[in-house]
Order: C-alpha cells, then sequence, then structure tokens
C-alpha cells in the first residue's frame, strides 16, 4: 500500500511539473482567448482517437489508472521532454551552421526524440504492470493513448499557432491536415514500438526481445520520418504522399487491429477449455466469453435479473476469465512471470465467487 501511493505521489508530481512547464510555454506564444480555442479544437480528434483504442481493449480492458497514466505521458511528459531536446537539437543545427535546420529537425531530429520519449512510457507501463501486460494489443492500446494524448498538446500549439498569423482561415487548414486527415498519426507512430514490446512480452528469447523492441521503435521513427517528410514537401507533395502511402498504411493498420481483436477472442475460447473439462467453467459459459456479442447479451441478462450488482459480477467474472485465459497462453509459451500458478488459482477462486453475484451458486 505505502509503493503504491508513492509511486501515484510520483507520478502526480511529474505530471503537475510539467503541465506547469507545458502551460508556460503555451503562454508565451498563445494569448489565452487563443489557447482555449484551440484546446477546443484540439479536443475533437480525441473523441474518435480514445473510443478507437478502448474498443481494441474490450475482452481484457486495462486499469484506468494505467489508461490515463498513458494519456498523461503523452499528453505532458512526452510533449514537454521532445519541446526542450528539439530546441536544444535545433540550436546545435544552428551553431553548426546547418544547411535547412528547421527542415532537418522536423525530418531527422524530431521523430527520433519524440518516438524515444512516447516509447519509454510504453516501457515503464511493462516494467510496472509485468505481469498483466499480455502482449500486442496492450501494447498498442497504450500507444494509442500516448499518442493521442502527445497529439492533443502539439495541436494546441499548432493550431494556436496558425490562429494568431492566419486567423480563423489557419485554424481551419491546421485543423482539416492535423484533425481530420491525421488524427491517428502520432498514435499510428507509437503503436509500432507497442506492438514491439507487446512482441518482446510474449518472446522467449532475450535476443528476440531486445530485437522486437528495437525494430519496432525503428518503425515508428520510420513513419514519423515519412509524415514530417511529406508535410514539408509543399501541398501537391503532401497530398501525393497522402494519397500513395499514409492511406493504405493507416487501411493495414486498421485491418491489422481487427484481426487482432478476433484472435484475442479465439484465443480465450481456446485456453479457457480446458478449464470448462476440469469442472471450473462451463462450456457455454466458453463460447460466451470468446464472443463480444455474447458479452454484452449476457451483461444485458444479469441486469435485467438481478440488477446492477449482478450486473457488476458479470463484469468482473468476464474480466477475471479474460485475464485467466491470457495467462493461462503465457503459461503454455514459457512466457509467464513468476508466481504464475498462484495467481492462475486465485483467478479461478475469483470466478466462481462472481459467479454467485449473478447466478447465486457455483458451476457443479
Amino acid at each position: 500500500m505505502l509503493r503504491r501511493a508513492l509511486s501515484v505521489g510520483v507520478a502526480a508530481s511529474v505530471f503537475l511539473l510539467c503541465l506547469l512547464v507545458l502551460l508556460g510555454i503555451l503562454g508565451e506564444r498563445l494569448t489565452t482567448q487563443t489557447l482555449v480555442t484551440a484546446a477546443l479544437a484540439a479536443v475533437i480528434p480525441l473523441l474518435v482517437i480514445v473510443p478507437t483504442f478502448l474498443w481494441l481493449d474490450r475482452y481484457e480492458a486495462e486499469p484506468v489508472r494505467y489508461i490515463v497514466f498513458a494519456f498523461l505521458w503523452g499528453a505532458l511528459v512526452a510533449v514537454v521532454g521532445a519541446f526542450f531536446l528539439n530546441t536544444y537539437g535545433l540550436q546545435l543545427l544552428v551553431q553548426a551552421r546547418w544547411t535547412d535546420p528547421l527542415e532537418t529537425g522536423a525530418v531527422y531530429l524530431a521523430p527520433v526524440t519524440e518516438e524515444t520519449l512516447k516509447g519509454l512510457g510504453i516501457l515503464l507501463i511493462y516494467l510496472l504492470r509485468r505481469r498483466e501486460f499480455d502482449g500486442i494489443i496492450d501494447g498498442i492500446v497504450y500507444a494509442g493513448l500516448i499518442g493521442a494524448g502527445f497529439a492533443f498538446s502539439e495541436n494546441i500549439l499548432y493550431l494556436g499557432q496558425a490562429l494568431n498569423q492566419y486567423g480563423s482561415e489557419g485554424l481551419t487548414s491546421t485543423f482539416l491536415v492535423r484533425g481530420l486527415m491525421g488524427p491517428f498519426a502520432h498514435p499510428l507512430f507509437t503503436s509500432m514500438t507497442g506492438i514491439g514490446i507487446g512482441i518482446a512480452v510474449s518472446a522467449r528469447r532475450p535476443a528476440v526481445r531486445v530485437v522486437a523492441i528495437l525494430v519496432g521503435w525503428g518503425c515508428a521513427m520510420l513513419l514519423h520520418h515519412l509524415w514530417n517528410l511529406s508535410a514539408i514537401a509543399g501541398l501537391a507533395g503532401f497530398f501525393q504522399a497522402y494519397i500513395t502511402y499514409q492511406v493504405p498504411i493507416f487501411l493495414a493498420f486498421i485491418g491489422f487491429l481487427l484481426w487482432l481483436r478476433r484472435r484475442e477472442g479465439r484465443l480465450i475460447g481456446r485456453h479457457l477449455s480446458p478449464y470448462a473439462d476440469a469442472g471450473w467453467l462451463t462450456h457455454a459459459e466458453v463460447v460466451m466469453l470468446s464472443h463480444l456479442r455474447l458479452r454484452r447479451a449476457a451483461l444485458a441478462w444479469a441486469a435485467q435479473n438481478g440488477g446492477r450488482p449482478a450486473k457488476r459480477s458479470m463484469h468482473a467474472f468476464q474480466d477475471s476469465a479474460s485475464d485467466l485465459a491470457l495467462l493461462r497462453s503465457r503459461l503454455v509459451r514459457g512466457t509467464a512471470e513468476e508466481g504464475a500458478t498462484d495467481r492462475e488459482m486465485v483467478l479461478l477462486q475469483s470466478i466462481t465467487a462472481h459467479r454467485r453475484g449473478f447466478l447465486g451458486s457455483p458451476v457443479t
């Protein structure tokens, strides 16, 4: 309990400090009215981005505190850190009399600093909750939220500057590019690192883990580099790059997310079946737990027959069963953490207890 309280206190202090620094940075460049207008516009893409990544996480929802941590890491820590590193790097380029230091910084420096800082957030979450970080989906969810937070704070600055320099037309055109054409840009970049860390979680060989993380990080920087390169290529160059490879990459990413979610449902069904054979679950429950449509129907049934307490028990039953299936997957692969067999029994007992909450008696 003390360790958790200290962790929360340290995280809150870091976030508060970064918030004050960020407000100072924005306050030097934007008036209060411009800041508020830009922030309201920057919220709009979040209404699409955040639900998308939470939708991906439906089978085994991540703890709210880690979801909030991920978003704040991107919106505060990564943004503030990238601001100072990019500024320092730009100063070095100017002092070295580098040709086109602004373009060099945007195309080569920013992808390295920003994707490194965002990726460190995913790695930190993995280290904090190792036993529940189950693989690629968790990595993508946290990466997407970190990227969404980063884009939110960055958009406030870009939208505010556009409003200051070009008025409402500048605000509209900047919002069109950043808010409508590329709202998933930062989440997509950082998701490459999340995929790498997710693969590393499932790997048994240390060398594979290191390579997976490095390759994911490298892909994140490459995609970020290509996006920034197209952004300075002029309007015609940007639209050509947007149609040629940015849209196809995004569509492929969406297809990959859909495949991952279906794959997780099949994985849950496969790894829960042995527990049904052993009598801990029924086979009908396994079928329900491996299909989102049936899960929703089960929640509605519990609410109708037992009210909110029964619905909460059903929800907890589903979450515990998903945790159990993913833990079983790690046990089968030989990548489970220390104490996994003890946690397996805890989850089985939890499933039995939650079943009593919506059914009244355990399975026999």
